[in-house]
């Protein structure tokens, strides 16, 4: 059966479709283009797949054509720490690519997803050879860089309410995430990892960021109707005694 061979042993060839997910794909010059087009592969995730774990050497840079994926560690405890959400647009691991050093994060599929993966070589050879995709990367790095340190700045917040607000606002990042738009396709489960509240938590703040005309709960997801709002809002500690 599919569902009992890996995700490696799952992989496909892209659709033109799927192709046109990619967006580092428009930097790249018609040899460039075509080489990599010819390297890309794409699996199926089912929820619970891992695309890559702590630990394993790097193969891939890979990227979320469709789904939700999450980046997670696991504790000496036993306890998980979401770091981020990874929606449709998104590649990651470029660090542990140039580095080719093992993950020292595991990546799960929340929910079934399309994901695609550009062999390491392939990777260095675009960095060989391509000013446009040397400049994408370079712009991840970047945006990851601020990224983790406005995370860094969330953990340390009290007030629940805002780091509901700002892990939100870091998911429809357009640089990182530009396959997600306006609409984002999420659970408020899915949400409540990589904030690190309950599930009936961060349901009463999405309910606040509503009321306030920054979002719009629909069915299957939220919609951004002010994403400047959403990064700089500042809510006041509710008493929930």
């Amino acid at each position: 059966m599919a569902s009992e061979l890996t995700l490696h042993q799952r992989r496909r060839e892209p659709t033109a479709a799927e192709l046109a997910g990619v967006p580092w794909l428009l930097t790249l010059q018609p040899e460039e283009k075509a080489r990599a087009i010819a390297h890309i592969k794409v699996g199926d995730a089912l929820p619970g797949d891992y695309v890559c774990r702590f630990g394993r050497p790097v193969t891939y840079w890979f990227g979320v054509v469709e789904g939700l994926l999450k980046m997670s560690s696991d504790t000496a405890q036993g306890q998980t720490i979401t770091f981020s959400g990874l929606p449709p647009g998104g590649w990651f691991g470029e660090g542990t690519v140039l580095k080719g050093e093992s993950y020292r994060y595991n990546v799960q599929a929340l929910r079934r997803s399309v994901v695609a993966g550009l062999p390491a070589d392939t990777f260095h050879w675009l960095l060989d050879h391509s000013i446009g995709f040397n400049r994408f990367v370079m712009n991840q790095l970047n945006e990851r860089l601020a990224q983790f340190i406005a995370a860094r700045e969330i953990d340390r917040m009290a007030n629940p309410d805002v780091r509901v607000a700002r892990n939100l606002a870091a998911l429809f990042n357009p640089v990182l995430f530009p396959g997600v738009g306006e609409m984002l396709r999420i659970t408020q489960q899915e949400l409540a990892y990589p904030v690190g509240l309950s599930r009936q938590r961060v349901n009463e703040a999405l309910a606040s960021l509503q009321e306030q005309g920054i979002i719009r709960i629909e069915y299957g997801g939220v919609r951004i109707l002010d994403l400047q709002a959403l990064r700089t809002s500042v809510f006041p500690i509710r008493d929930h005694a």
